[in-house]
């Protein structure tokens, strides 16, 4: 007679969804109610961080040309971080990342908590619950998710990239940032460059998790494997990264003008006058898409460091639980 398997060395189920390893449905029932959205906020916040300060040195290069006349290229964008190392030190070319992490925590962990609801909302609605989405589906979550993270968290990227791209003299401190702009600029400006940003952030949010999603799934019917290794996953984070942030780039360009015009000397008014006189000055390829090279660098590797450990550390957070590594 074949001997018993115990309960707890019972192989987990997996979610059709998510490729996740989910507890057997008695405790899920009793667990996913209490747990699940603080779970995907935590994992979220962890995620986004991580692939943040991986990139900060390069996410500020990028900023800075962004919101100048220079042309970019990679020569001077390699000569721009030298430059800051030798002449402000190494910690230097991190500035802004406090502001970035009190930006991008939040961000992250709402966008992806938020993903995971709409996902299970819309399965719901068009009765794909525990199974996966369909393409349109797929691509409204992820716009979904994004619009409502941009939309909570908008001063705090305002707040980033003026930090980015100003001397330690100007803003000493992030809650600095916030009173100067309040008293010279006035509080609204706080959201100056918010419409386009929701606008960028629409097929970028979208098409991101679309792709991610989308290659998971047709990853477990070629090969029959539930869940990707790592690296597959880092690579389907890199290539949705890619693939999103291409297409949205004109936008994120519009929005960073907008944020630093007062600091900048630039005065931008609405998106096309500022799309206007971006190209009427520097071109399309150069204005619009100025620092895309870098973006092709960056990209990937933050959104491929920040998809993949969202899942991994989602995964993991599921078997504690199951394991009764916290109290229910």
């Amino acid at each position: 007679m074949a001997p018993r398997v115990s309960d707890h060395q019972s192989p987990l189920p997996v979610s059709e969804a998510t490729g996740l390893a989910l507890p057997p449905s008695s405790q899920a029932e009793d667990l996913r109610p209490r747990w699940t959205v603080l779970d995907s906020l935590l994992c979220g916040a962890f995620a986004g961080a991580i692939a943040k300060t991986v990139i900060a040195p390069l996410d500020r290069t990028k900023i800075i040309f962004q919101v100048s006349t220079n042309r970019f290229s990679a020569k001077e964008a390699f000569r721009l971080i030298y430059c800051s190392y030798m002449k402000d030190g190494l910690l230097s070319l991190w500035r802004g990342n406090s502001a970035t992490m009190m930006r991008v925590m939040p961000y992250a962990a709402i966008q992806f908590c938020s993903h995971d609801q709409y996902k299970k909302l819309l399965g719901g609605y068009y009765g794909y619950q525990g199974k996966a989405l369909p393409p349109f589906q797929r691509f409204l979550a992820g716009s979904l998710a994004g619009t409502t993270a941009s939309m909570l968290t908008y001063p705090l990227d305002m707040v980033r990239a003026r930090m980015a791209v100003t001397a330690r003299e100007m803003y000493s401190n992030i809650m600095h940032v916030f009173v100067r702009i309040s008293q010279e600029e006035g509080v609204r400006t706080l959201y100056r460059g918010f419409t386009p940003t929701i606008m960028g952030v629409i097929p970028y949010a979208g098409i991101t998790f679309f792709t991610y999603e989308t290659l998971k799934k047709l990853h477990a019917e070629k090969t029959k494997r539930p869940q990707p290794y790592p690296l597959e996953r880092l690579a389907f984070g890199a290539c949705a990264g890619l693939i999103g942030q291409s297409a949205s780039y004109p936008l994120d360009v519009v929005r960073r003008r907008m944020q630093t015009a007062g600091v900048t000397g630039w005065s931008y008014g609405t998106i096309l006058g500022t799309m206007r006189e971006i190209v009427a000055q520097e071109g399309v390829v150069r204005g619009l898409y100025k620092g895309l090279s870098m973006n092709w660098i960056k990209g990937p590797i933050a959104v491929g460091i920040s998809l993949s450990t969202f899942d991994i550390t989602h995964s993991l957070l599921l078997k504690l639980h199951q394991m009764g590594y916290f109290a229910h």
